[in-house]
């Protein structure tokens, strides 16, 4: 069943779970073509991604075209295009490096506005697209995912969980890897990032909040979903391209079996 625009947060405490397409092409046609491939939300991403602020608010438009929520990585804890990817309509943010309590704080902050917050009141395109109501309805149905990353975050998860206004956690096995000392990668095999992935996961189950992660292949999603994870992310849009022109291509360079008839 499709997860409504507004609804992400309700589905995912109602125990739903949630498969992630990632946007990182700056382009509404495959950020579009991405929507309607089945994805339970789309995510596009300001930070490690091609993407500016105006190719994103474009790829906004056409995923919520096909009625799919849409979340936004911003490049940084920066309350200023947080408030921009808001005010343009999209229903959650993942904000990336977020270490402390102090950050997990100021993140959240710049989600909701006053008195849960200090973000700025001027949703120019949100309030068109969720409601004239949106002041209070924004408060409940945005998600604020901080993405924990590294081994001073994993440190002060506890404390980081403890902000009210942080709805869930968001890994990024990459980087968590590397600052653990590890090879960085989305398909983490080194049993340092193993554990670590399942104590954030499971302290972040234990305080009643959502458990994010990306993740390298569907096997994977399929995996991290039935082992307690709500959100999980498949690949990006660029990845999932270039697997999918590599092995076509693999196959038409490869040499034909002996004796073996052209089929079209």
């Amino acid at each position: 069943m499709a997860i409504a625009q507004r609804g992400l947060k309700a589905h995912v405490a109602g125990g739903g779970k949630v498969i992630n397409g990632w946007c990182s092409i700056p382009s509404p046609i495959t950020a579009e073509t991405l929507a309607r491939q089945g994805f339970d939300s789309i995510t596009v991403d300001l930070q490690h991604g091609l993407i500016d602020y105006q190719a994103a608010v474009t790829m906004l438009q056409a995923i919520q075209g096909q009625n799919v929520p849409a979340l936004c990585r911003v490049p940084w804890n920066e309350p200023g295009i947080i408030g921009k990817v808001l005010d343009a309509g999209f229903v959650g943010v993942i904000c990336p490096m977020i270490n402390t309590r102090e950050e997990a704080e100021r993140f959240a902050s710049a989600c909701r506005y006053a008195p849960r917050g200090a973000r700025s009141f001027g949703p120019v395109r949100a309030m068109a697209v969720h409601g004239a109501d949106y002041a209070e309805t924004a408060q409940e149905f945005i998600a604020t995912y901080a993405m924990i990353e590294t081994a001073q975050a994993l440190s002060n998860l506890d404390a980081i969980l403890d902000v009210p206004e942080i709805d869930g956690v968001y890994i990024g096995p990459s980087d968590l890897g590397l600052s653990l000392g590890c090879k960085p990668t989305l398909m983490p095999e080194d049993k340092r990032v193993i554990d670590a992935i399942e104590t954030i996961r499971s302290k972040v189950k234990a305080a009643g909040k959502t458990a994010g992660i990306h993740c390298g292949s569907g096997e994977m999603v399929r995996d991290v979903l039935d082992g307690g994870f709500d959100l999980a992310t498949l690949l990006n849009d660029l990845r999932l391209f270039t697997n999918g022109v590599s092995a076509d291509l693999a196959v038409a360079r490869a040499a034909r079996a002996p004796k073996r008839q052209a089929t079209y």
